[in-house]
């Protein structure tokens, strides 16, 4: 008896007669022509499959299964890879290099980055990171999810947009181009993108009607704000400067002079000369706890140098003067809004009417010139317990509002930044 396959006459494959193969005890091949055969499994599964000679040595490649492969379109595949061999060219390479292909092409689309990217704000209470989460899934998934985050141009975000804008959710609008923009920073930094093209769209949508941040005294406002400078992604130093701002209330020079020995954790303080200071005197600044913790962090970064926040360019010299600012205006923060003084005239004015803290405390801290019922003015260590104390509380208060903010409605994104 002669089996199907075998002896002098090899019947012609079909598709008929590839369905009409039964297992048997041990796997078997079909002829299919030119190299191709079906391998029928003791199992039941078929297998369309191409035997070929590269390089002196003989190899297999996988045409797919039937019957979800066709015996036409096993062909069609067959003739595709006799091309490449014909070129000089191993088809189980371009396979392989392919299906490398897909699996980055799969690893880099807008939805992995996007998951992974919101994954990674630990540091948000559960309850804001689904908010988040949602935002992004409703608003973002739909339109670019399976797409390649690099692939993404600012005229395809725009659009996305614009469908948002278009049911009047002109504040979602916004909040989701600001998300977006974290998003596609982040496939920056780990390799995926290559620009944000949310940075070309400034000025495209509507104006909200109203701003965030139109008063920065109220407690309200400011917890999105720090939300925002947790979460900035530039430099490492800057976005050390941006998080001690708030807490320290320092001036915007002082700040970024800061030199390492000047800061002394064994006693929690900053020493800052008198040559540094516009009143031409000596000053402490009590370092908390939370302003501890950023200066330990950001030490590991410049500990070796001079100064706390050095240039980007030289670490002989300190970092620029609009460094700051230029941080704050690339997260959509306006002059009119937020300055690098601002942040003492929050703190002057929440010490004061919400922490009921005593004025000359505050005003002492802030530097001012404070005199004492006899005219003298105070020296550097006058009210200093009081003054840690108060720092302390202070910085307590911030964090505050920050759990507040993120446990809220407000989206932190919403004060997004640029690298």
């Amino acid at each position: 008896m002669v089996h199907a396959g075998q002896g002098t006459k090899k019947k012609e494959m079909t598709d008929s007669r590839a369905k009409a193969a039964k297992p048997r005890e041990k796997n078997y091949r079909l002829s299919a022509g030119r190299g191709m055969y079906l391998e029928v499994t003791a199992a039941g599964s078929k297998y369309w499959r191409l035997k070929y000679r590269f390089a002196g040595k003989e190899k297999r490649l996988a045409l797919g299964v039937y019957p979800e492969i066709t015996y036409r379109k096993a062909g069609l595949k067959r003739d595709e890879a006799r091309k490449l061999l014909a070129d000089g060219v191993d088809p189980s390479e371009v396979k392989r290099a392919q299906k490398l292909s897909q699996k980055n092409a799969a690893s880099n689309s807008f939805e992995v980055v996007a998951r992974e990217w919101q994954s990674k704000r630990t540091k948000w209470s559960e309850n804001y990171r689904v908010k988040v989460l949602q935002t992004i899934e409703r608003n973002l998934l739909p339109y670019l999810g399976k797409r390649s985050i690099s692939s993404i141009s600012a005229p395809d975000l725009l659009a996305v947009l614009r469908k948002i804008e278009t049911r009047g959710a002109v504040e979602t609008a916004h909040r989701v181009k600001q998300i977006a923009g974290q998003i596609f920073r982040y496939g920056v930094a780990t390799g995926r993108a290559e620009r944000d093209p949310s940075a070309d769209l400034k000025g495209a949508l509507a104006s909200p009607v109203e701003k965030h941040l139109a008063s920065v005294t109220d407690p309200k406002r400011i917890g999105p704000l720090l939300l925002a400078f947790d979460e900035y992604i530039g430099t490492p130093t800057v976005k050390s400067a941006l998080r001690l701002a708030p807490i320290l209330f320092v001036r915007p020079g002082e700040l970024r002079h800061a030199e390492w020995q000047e800061i002394n954790f064994d006693t929690a303080e900053w020493q800052i000369t008198a040559k540094k200071m516009k009143m031409n005197q000596s000053h402490i600044v009590p370092l908390c706890r939370q302003a501890v913790e950023i200066l330990k962090e950001q030490q590991l970064l410049t500990g070796q140098g001079q100064y706390v926040f050095p240039s980007a360019r030289s670490s002989k010299r300190p970092m620029s003067d609009n460094a700051i600012l230029a941080a704050l205006r690339r997260m959509g923060i306006e002059k009119n809004e937020m300055s690098g003084h601002g942040f003492r005239a929050m703190a002057r004015t929440i010490l004061d009417e919400k922490l009921k803290i005593r004025v000359d405390w505050i005003e002492h801290q802030l530097a001012h010139a404070v005199k004492d019922p006899n005219g003298r003015a105070y020296n550097r260590t006058t009210f200093l317990p009081e003054r840690k104390e108060m720092m302390q509380k202070w910085a307590d208060f911030l964090d505050n509002l920050k759990t507040e903010a993120s446990s809220s409605n407000v989206i932190a994104a919403a004060f997004g930044n640029h690298n």
